[in-house]
């Protein structure tokens, strides 16, 4: 992409008024790469391969990931050994190599936002090159208002139900220009009704085709947007407009859909968990995304204090209480062109041998309000029976 030049006329044709493209220099901590844009890498590109050959022949290498139907060719999109050696070799993400520049912000998204910490916390991680597209929910209404765009990022807006579909013809428009930077992943950021209700047949088409996107899902564990209806991913138990606690029946009646699992028997290249609560866990699970080509999926937990009944400042507390009482778990998946086993291989990242209290989780939030002793016990029995069924098969 030439200096001044617009992505909005990369994408969309000349003459579309856009803020030109973010200045060499300032990427993000995944090797956002100036080395890659012009400068010379300062080791011999043909070493570096054969050293990336040797690693990936014992099994330490980032294998490059391509599914019976990925779209890009391997001529269409040619290897470049040094750029991969920087990503392989850059520090895993933390406060002290995060990069200052702000990508997400000046946002109008409610006080104690998880969501909008999980795209603020990303997008420090893929850059500034990164190209975003959000549907309907509260990350585009909190983001997108006129004449304020909150992403210095390019970023869209897409239909309710199409996040994954336009994530796909952005990366194969931008692939097809020859404009898409090494450096560049195509994201969506969509909360959990946009995810795993309206959203799911767009996301598991994109898995099918195996389209090079990055897809976070931020669980709110509720349609917090429109004013907190329930979704699939609410737990059973919580209080929603739609299903309201009273004398009958104490909130939703359902359990929350297991779409970290529905994702992974696609056979994706890489899924993974994640919390707010733990965010070194987090940034690199999206750096290491970022690495992968193919699709991957991230499903983040990110409490919303309006629908969860909380404070605003215990939003990144009850992210960590939700793991640590292990009603949420962190985990990856990796496919099998990831990790060579048949069926994919999943982990678990942390193994909890001393969960806390769930009754005291449960407790702080007012949408378990009218939860009594024994629907509280069985929420705990059901965690039990989960984790058991992890620690058996995912070894």
């Amino acid at each position: 992409m030439a200096q001044g030049e617009r992505w909005s006329e990369v994408l969309f044709g000349p003459g579309v008024d856009a803020p030109v493209e973010p200045p060499t220099g300032s990427g993000g901590i995944t090797g956002r790469l100036s080395a890659a844009a012009g400068e010379r890498p300062s080791r011999d590109e043909e070493a570096i391969a054969d050293e990336i050959a040797r690693d990936e022949a014992s099994g330490t290498g980032q294998p490059e990931v391509r599914g019976a139907h990925a779209a890009p060719t391997a001529e269409e999109i040619p290897a470049n050994a040094a750029v991969e050696a920087v990503r392989s070799r850059t520090p895993r993400p933390s406060a002290k190599t995060l990069p200052d520049d702000e990508l997400f912000f000046g946002h109008k998204a409610c006080a104690g936002c998880g969501g909008s910490l999980a795209v603020r916390a990303a997008l420090k991680v893929l850059g500034p090159h990164a190209v975003c597209a959000l549907p309907a929910g509260c990350m585009s209404a909190v983001g997108f208002n006129f004449p304020q765009l909150c992403f210095s990022n390019n970023a869209m807006i897409t239909p309710f139900a199409a996040t994954a579909a336009v994530l796909s013809g952005i990366e194969a428009g931008l692939r097809a220009r020859g404009k898409k930077p090494e450096d560049c992943t195509v994201v969506g950021f969509a909360g959990d009704g946009g995810t795993a209700d309206i959203g799911l047949q767009a996301l598991s088409g994109a898995i099918d085709r195996n389209d090079d996107i990055l897809y976070i899902c931020y669980d709110n564990e509720a349609y917090m947007n429109t004013g907190i209806q329930k979704s699939s991913l609410t737990p059973f138990g919580a209080k929603t407009t739609t299903t309201p606690a009273g004398r009958h029946a104490h909130g939703c009646l359902t359990q929350k859909k297991n779409l970290f699992e529905i994702v992974a028997a696609h056979g994706i290249p890489y899924a993974a968990t994640a919390s707010i609560g733990y965010l070194p866990d987090f940034l690199a699970k999206v750096q290491k995304a970022a690495g992968i080509r193919g699709t991957k999926y991230i499903h983040v937990m990110a409490p919303c204090p309006t629908g969860w009944g909380c404070d605003v400042d215990e939003t990144v507390e009850l992210a960590k209480d939700v793991v640590d009482c292990g009603l949420w778990y962190l985990a990856e998946y990796e496919g099998p062109a990831v990790s060579g086993r048949p069926g994919g291989k999943f982990t678990i990242n942390r193994d909890i041998r001393s969960f806390s209290s769930v009754a005291d989780y449960l407790r702080r939030q007012g949408r378990f309000r009218a939860l009594t002793d024994d629907e509280v016990s069985a929420v705990e029995a059901g965690r039990d029976e989960k984790w058991k069924a992890m620690r058996r098969d995912w070894r």
